[in-house]
């Protein structure tokens, strides 16, 4: 989950989430996520994924936890497991050019349990959150 204004107030702090739209053509908002490539850390792939599926420029912070989930394809079941990572916006500008994605936008962080499509995105913004606050508080 990359955030703008990660040191700012926290009214202002901001995640970039990506909208793609399902077979029913609902619009479903979701943190970017995608495939490690050969030779690269899932860190590596999280700021990659990042800057591929909303244009921004990430650093990693911090590690949020991981989803293990299960879907179908092409009639074979599919196991995935995707790490995410905190991280801070650190240039780029918003873009929605990658072709998986519908739609970008930038949500308030007090907005990701109810913008948030999926129960464990939601979790991990709440991870997200606390850690950010303590953060906020070392700094104090």
């Amino acid at each position: 989950m990359v955030v703008d204004g990660l040191d700012g107030p926290g009214e202002q702090r901001c995640a970039a989430l990506i909208g793609r739209t399902d077979r029913r053509g609902r619009l479903l908002w979701s943190l970017p996520k995608g495939h490690i490539e050969e030779g690269e850390t899932a860190e590596q792939t999280a700021v990659r994924e990042v800057q591929e599926e909303t244009g921004i420029n990430g650093v990693v912070v911090a590690e949020l936890g991981s989803i293990d989930y299960w879907f179908v394809t092409d009639g074979r079941r599919v196991h995935k497991t995707v790490h995410h990572y905190l991280m801070r916006s650190v240039g780029g500008e918003l873009s929605d050019a990658d072709v998986e994605v519908t739609k970008v936008a930038w949500v308030p962080l007090s907005e990701l349990d109810t913008r948030l499509a999926y129960a464990d995105e939601r979790r991990l913004a709440e991870v997200a959150n606390r850690l950010i606050d303590r953060m906020e508080n070392g700094r104090q």
